[in-house]
Parts: C-alpha cells; sequence; structure tokens
C-alpha cells in the first residue's frame, strides 16, 4: 500500500521545481508556526514531569497506606491513574502554548 516511489519521486521532483514563489509572509507564517510548536513541545515536556510527580506521589502513598487503595488498586490501575494525568497536562500545556498570542 502507498504510493510507488517512482511515482513519489515524481511528484517531490515536480512540486521542487514549482513556478509559484511563496511571499515572505509564508516563510515568516511557517517560522512562527515551527517556533510555537517547539515551545508547546517544551511546555507539555515540563507540564508532563510536574504531573508524574504530582500524580504518582500520592498515588503511591495511598496504595501502600490506604486500606481500600491497598485492596482495590492493582499495578495497573495505579499506571492508569499516574499516565492519566501525564497526558492531560500534557494535553493542556501543548494547546495553551500552540495558540499565538494576539500581540
Amino acid at each position: 500500500m502507498g504510493i510507488p516511489s517512482e511515482i513519489r519521486d515524481v511528484w517531490i521532483q515536480r512540486k521542487r521545481n514549482s513556478f509559484i514563489i511563496p511571499s515572505p509572509a509564508e516563510d515568516e507564517k511557517n517560522l512562527r508556526a515551527k517556533q510555537f510548536s517547539q515551545e508547546g513541545i517544551r511546555a507539555g515536556v515540563k507540564a508532563a514531569a510536574v504531573a508524574a510527580v504530582v500524580s504518582a506521589v500520592p498515588t503511591l502513598i495511598a496504595v501502600r497506606k490506604i486500606p481500600w487503595a491497598k485492596a482495590n488498586l492493582n499495578h495497573t490501575a495505579q499506571a492508569l491513574i499516574i499516565s492519566g494525568g501525564i497526558l492531560e497536562s500534557i494535553a493542556m500545556g501543548f494547546s495553551h502554548k500552540s495558540q499565538p498570542m494576539n500581540s
């Protein structure tokens, strides 16, 4: 499945030799988009690190100290609780940072 390599190569060559010249505004727009994406990734990684600690520590303490959690939360449940917090923080950090500012 997919595009055969010969057709793909012809298509790429035709796209490179296009007579349409991108405007400086497009280059600037692409640069800003790349910059915002990189900032979003950095923010997501930072948020994931914080969320890992913030969600892992109470979960692991609760499983060892609270009788209900000790009886009902197996390793899979613990991993799901921790990873859910991490994924939420990544999504929130990336969506916040990837929005361009109106200034």
